[in-house]
């Protein structure tokens, strides 16, 4: 389906987005019968009707990160499966994976599809003034109906975790306290950890620091504009282990694949890994650097390599492209006064980020939510808050877990 929609509106010739290209007005829906037809294929499945909403727009917000139009098709519609992940959140949302890991599909309830076609305008407004913001990237909005059975809809994104590295640590960050911990199981790198079990902040070159907060505040003004509350700073964490973390180290392969390699080509690596990254200079040579996926914006400079741009190079992997929430060094220090972790007291890691979960309005719900819980709890530790509350206290939090710092490469 995915195919014949982004086949379709493909040849149309490229023009800039009309205020006709958004809201419900703007979608269209098509039959697909199992015979096929005239204008679908035959297919395994039953009769179903397929919804693509808004379907301009999203092929301008691909065009924006320099999506080509095959590659879109073949990563989510290509001959191997796509891969379903566990939920990390209590919405009942599905997650699945595409196979070159660049983008994820989500199930969305109506209420979420409402508030997405809502926003949608603004959000298209804002990504296009803001090349490095940090907001979830949407590509597509579709609705599936089969002859019997339940509506399902879902949002094609751009996975912010596709990268080389291997992501040891997952952080889902509110800036909210109640309930905010991981359940006690194992922690291994696909557990999806929260504002409790952080016990470290991160200090960045001066520059990125300011930047980085700066474009954060920029994205949840955004998001309190549109009356958005309940979403997250996504944080991922890969760490240059010391020699005496590698006999501690837990690697459950079954769903991010081999990274770097195989485990034991991993730990020789490992104990070769000096305890500094390594910032270059731009290379006058492209085709030699790892660009994150869906990325726009300038490179980051670096006040200790000249304010040039730099790429970040590690032993056994090319030259990584450094940019705003993608591929950015720093070092982690343990929180005085909180548990350890797998970190030691401070060391070198690589962090990925963004901002996610940006469908929640503060609905009649929510307010109720919040009504009934400020009777058992404290107000500033629950998640159902007001925007602008909701906004100050994300910002308040995490400023801490990016702290000022004057550091040296």
């Amino acid at each position: 389906m995915l195919r014949y929609t982004v086949g379709k509106i493909t040849p149309v010739q490229r023009r800039e987005v009309r205020t006709s290209d958004f809201g419900p007005r703007a979608s269209f829906w098509m039959n697909f019968p199992k015979e096929g037809s005239q204008l679908t294929p035959p297919h395994q499945s039953e009769d179903f009707k397929w919804k693509d909403y808004c379907p301009m727009v999203f092929r301008n917000l691909r065009e924006m990160f320099k999506i080509d139009a095959a590659d879109y098709m073949m990563s989510i519609c290509g001959n191997d499966a796509l891969r379903e992940l566990s939920s990390p959140g209590k919405s009942g949302s599905v997650f699945f994976l595409s196979q070159d890991d660049r983008f994820m599909i989500k199930t969305l309830r109506k209420s979420e599809v409402k508030v997405l076609l809502r926003m949608l305008p603004n959000y298209h407004y804002h990504v296009r003034s803001y090349d490095n913001t940090l907001i979830t990237k949407f590509f597509g909005l579709h609705r599936i109906k089969p002859s019997s059975g339940q509506k399902f809809r879902f949002v094609v994104m751009g996975n912010m975790f596709c990268t080389e590295l291997r992501i040891h640590r997952r952080f889902d960050l509110k800036g909210s306290s109640l309930g905010r911990s991981a359940d006690k199981v194992e922690i291994d790198e696909n557990t999806i950890l929260k504002d409790l079990d952080l016990n470290y902040c991160f200090y960045l070159e001066p520059s990125w620091q300011e930047a980085l907060l700066s474009q954060i505040e920029i994205d949840s003004k955004f998001l309190e504009e549109q009356h958005i509350m309940d979403y997250s700073l996504l944080l991922g964490v890969h760490y240059r282990a010391p020699q005496h973390l590698r006999p501690l180290m837990s690697y459950n392969r079954s769903i991010m694949g081999d990274g770097l390699g195989s485990v034991a080509e991993e730990e020789d690596e490992i104990s070769h890994y000096p305890q500094g990254l390594v910032l270059v200079p731009r290379g006058t040579d492209d085709s030699s650097v790892v660009v994150g996926s869906h990325i726009r914006g300038s490179r980051l400079r670096a006040s200790s390599a000249g304010d040039e741009e730099v790429d970040l190079l590690l032993p056994g992997t090319a030259r990584l492209q450094i940019q705003l929430g993608v591929n950015m060094p720093a070092r982690a220090e343990q929180t005085p006064g909180k548990q350890e972790d797998m970190f030691h007291e401070a060391y070198d890691v690589v962090l990925y980020l963004g901002i996610i979960d940006i469908l929640q309005d503060y609905n009649i719900s929510k307010k109720i939510e919040h009504a009934y819980k400020s009777l058992q709890f404290d107000s500033v530790c629950i998640s159902a808050v007001d925007p602008t509350f909701y906004s100050e206290r994300f910002l308040e939090f995490i400023r801490k877990v990016f702290p000022p710092n004057s550091i040296t490469s």
